[in-house]
């Protein structure tokens, strides 16, 4: 599975945030590898440099062999805590898609 992780203007892509987020996502979706070519985060601060709630964006895009892409967006105080729902969402999303497939 490729992973790649893309940060608006507004938030610091540094290499180790790069590499603990592809690595969350490689773990956190590794029982559908077999399934999943490649996932995208596109992590964001909706207000720049003012404060705001929930301004935080996470949107999480996946690549199913033979389906269209899976994508699923969420919105915390955080970029982790955006990050971390977005996996939870994403998870459910590419099971009940798989669960489909199945059952065609």
């Amino acid at each position: 599975m490729i992973v790649q992780i893309n940060t608006d203007k507004n938030i610091e892509g540094y290499s180790r945030m790069n590499e603990f987020f592809s690595g969350e996502i490689k773990k956190e979706l590794a029982r559908f590898d077999n399934k999943v070519t490649r996932a995208e985060v596109h992590l964001g601060d909706e207000n720049g440099d003012k404060f705001g709630k929930n301004d935080k964006r996470c949107l999480i895009e996946v690549r199913v062999e033979g389906k269209s892409p899976i994508a699923v967006t969420t919105h915390a105080d955080s970029i982790e805590k955006a990050f971390s729902e977005g996996i939870v969402k994403i998870k459910r999303s590419l099971d009940n898609t798989l669960e489909k497939m199945r059952a065609h």
